[in-house]
């Protein structure tokens, strides 16, 4: 809608300003998106995957249209459903869409959340999985480091299933979450009540993690990492048995305590005025434990003490390396921070708009499917100096990007802002999408 008369501007009277100045896209790098969805095959991948029954009768917008429709609305930055009513008529949304007269507005993306059932969730989790095998195929990837987590996803009315969480002093969802921390690849999530504990049925969740990526054939070295929420005895049992490596951190307690202190070295050549650090390992077994495992212990005196008061303790059935090396490999899953964060602000993972628990799986889903794909699209496409940008800097360097379409005869023109700063990125990766060969 325009403005109902034209605005002056105070710093120079003679300028005025309103939006009337037609069809004017200011997300023509939604193209490159697109072009390399085309590239790998996306359509045909939910066409295989999700299988939602549609009892529409001749509708305007497929499911899997309004599901492509919603990727491209969050990676372009667009949040609310209700931004569809504005991009519908936007001319690169249409364009990419097959020049559709118009798109699907907020009420048909709402009609199509309701369609969703339980079934669906692990459907869209395949997609998100599938975008990674990629992944894995293009890079040869050999070694995985499952980082496990739980997050928050606020609430702010009466979502079903919604509850208070006491560690984070709110009400909400609580879903568990899966990255490689080598890569920063979305594994998988589950959205679960507010007020389950961190590590409920992350066994199940582990699980079903490592059954799925189990089917590549390059035999790839798994790695499980996870903090104290996650020292469970079913977990470090699941890693035994199928031959994967952990790095789980444990709570301290008197009794781990008082086996750590046994293990202190004093000298004297220590110099109590320097603050001094001790590595090593003990073997422990808590009352639920059927087997003895492996600690990594780091024991810190402070400068000016006598006596080491802090202990740490690194769970690990790693032989062959050094108590440091176990707090080192530990110590990198601070990377998991950033790639939660990355997916909840930059892909709205966190996104409960809708009153059922089954539409709100589906929104944190969807916003898998779309880090997942950007990431792939970062990882194969994108020049190495850019590899490592959020979808932030993506969006401001590579999507953001003013142009007109314009139609003759059968054709279609888009003629991109000639003042683009990042002009030179853009039709380089351009150039990179169209020559990129899937291998998988």
């Amino acid at each position: 809608m325009s403005t109902l008369q034209h605005k002056q501007l105070t710093f120079n009277k003679n300028i005025t300003l309103a939006n009337d100045g037609g069809k004017i896209s200011s997300d023509s790098g939604l193209v490159l998106i697109k072009e390399f969805m085309n590239r790998i095959g996306f359509s045909s991948i939910l066409e295989e995957q999700v299988k939602l029954t549609d009892s529409r009768k001749n509708p305007d917008h497929t499911y899997n249209d309004i599901i492509e429709q919603l990727l491209l609305q969050h990676i372009a930055g667009y949040s609310k459903d209700v931004a569809a009513n504005r991009l519908r008529l936007d001319p690169i949304f249409k364009t990419i869409f097959s020049n559709k007269s118009t798109l699907a507005s907020q009420p048909t993306i709402s009609r199509f959340f309701q369609a969703i059932t339980k079934e669906t969730i692990p459907q869209f989790m395949q997609v998100a999985q599938q975008l990674a095998d990629m992944q894995i195929a293009q890079n040869n990837v050999q070694d995985m480091v499952i980082d496990l987590d739980s997050t928050h996803s606020d609430t702010y009315g009466n979502q079903e299933s919604a509850d208070f969480n006491n560690h984070y002093q709110t009400n909400g969802y609580h879903p568990l979450v899966a990255f490689d921390g080598l890569t920063g690849m979305f594994l998988r999530a589950e959205l679960r009540p507010g007020n389950v504990y961190t590590s409920r049925n992350a066994e199940t969740f582990l699980s079903n993690i490592v059954t799925y990526f189990s089917k590549h054939p390059c035999n790839m070295n798994s790695m499980v990492r996870g903090d104290s929420g996650f020292a469970k005895p079913e977990i470090y049992n699941f890693c035994n048995e199928n031959d994967i490596r952990f790095v789980i951190r444990l709570k301290a307690n008197s009794r781990l305590r008082s086996e750590a202190e046994r293990y202190i070295l004093y000298s004297d050549e220590t110099d109590f005025r320097t603050h001094e650090v001790q590595y090593f390992f003990l073997t422990y077994q808590a009352a639920s434990w059927k087997n003895a495992e492996r600690v990594a212990v780091r024991a810190i005196r402070d400068a000016g003490s006598f006596l080491f008061t802090r202990f740490e303790f690194v769970l690990s059935n790693f032989r062959n390396v050094s108590p440091e090396t176990v707090f080192a490999l530990y110590q990198k899953r601070g990377t998991m921070e950033n790639f939660i964060k990355e997916i909840k602000n930059g892909f709205y993972f966190d996104k409960t708009d809708s009153s059922t628990f089954t539409e709100n799986s589906a929104r944190m889903a969807l916003a898998c499917i779309s880090y997942n794909l950007i990431h792939l699209f970062k990882k194969t496409v994108l020049p190495d100096s850019e590899r490592n940008s959020t979808i932030a800097t993506l969006r401001f360097k590579l999507i953001h990007i003013g142009a007109k379409v314009t139609k003759h005869a059968r054709r279609i023109a888009i003629h991109l802002a000639s003042s683009n700063v990042y002009d030179g990125l853009f039709w380089t990766v351009f150039q990179r999408i169209q020559s990129f060969k899937l291998l998988i």
